[in-house]
C-alpha cells in the first residue's frame, strides 16, 4: 500500500468485480521495528503511507462509491469503515516508534473521517490487545504478557473479529474506538 494510484484503484476494482461495497476493514499494516535511536524519515514515511494514508484513501473511495450508488434514492446507502488500531496507543512503549506514530495518526483520522464523511459513512476504530506474537517475542514471554492482563488473557483473533463485526453492524457507532483488550 505504498503506491497511491494502486490504493485509489483498489475499491473501484473490487466493486467492478464483486458489485456493491458497503464496508472497508483496514487491517493490513506495516509493522517494522524502530526506536528513538534508529528512527528516520524513511521508516516513518513508509509506515504513514501504509498504515494511515491508505486507510484514509480507502474511506474516501467508499464514500464516493456510496454516493454513486445513491442516485435519487430518498435514503442513500450507508457504509462503514473499520480501522484496526493497536493497544500500543493506550499502553505505550517506545519500541516500534514509526508504527505506533502511524497508528496514532490513524486513530485521529478515525474521528476526523467520522465527522467529514457522515452521514453516508461511519468510521470506527478497533484496537486489539496483544493478540499476535512477533519475531521479537518468545512464546513464553507472549504467554506471560497475556497472564499479566486483568482478565488473565488478552484478545484472541476471534475477539477482534467479534468487535469488528459489532462495529460493522451497530449503526449508532462512529468516530470512536473499541478497545479489545
Amino acid at each position: 500500500f505504498h503506491d497511491e494510484a494502486a490504493v485509489r484503484a483498489l475499491l473501484p476494482r473490487v466493486a467492478e468485480t464483486l458489485g456493491a461495497v458497503d464496508a472497508v476493514v483496514n487491517s493490513a499494516s506495516l509493522f517494522e521495528h524502530d526506536d528513538a535511536a534508529s528512527f528516520g524519515f524513511t521508516a516513518l514515511e513508509k509506515h504513514l503511507r501504509s498504515n494511515t494514508a491508505a486507510p484514509i484513501l480507502l474511506a474516501q473511495a467508499l464514500h464516493a462509491h456510496l454516493a454513486t450508488r445513491g442516485g435519487a434514492q430518498a435514503r442513500p446507502p450507508q457504509g462503514v469503515v473499520v480501522n484496526l488500531l493497536d493497544q500500543k496507543l493506550w499502553n505505550p512503549n517506545p519500541d516500534f516508534l514509526s508504527y505506533t506514530l502511524s497508528k496514532a495518526a490513524l486513530e485521529s483520522a478515525t474521528t476526523l473521517l467520522a465527522q467529514a464523511l457522515a452521514p453516508r459513512v461511519r468510521v470506527v476504530g478497533v484496537a486489539p490487545g496483544l493478540t499476535l506474537t512477533s519475531h521479537m517475542l518468545s512464546d513464553e514471554k507472549f504467554r506471560e504478557l497475556h497472564r499479566q492482563s486483568p482478565l488473565g488473557r488478552s484478545s484472541t483473533p476471534e475477539d477482534v473479529a467479534g468487535a469488528v463485526r459489532f462495529a460493522l453492524e451497530n449503526r449508532s457507532i462512529t468516530g470512536t474506538t473499541l478497545l479489545v483488550d
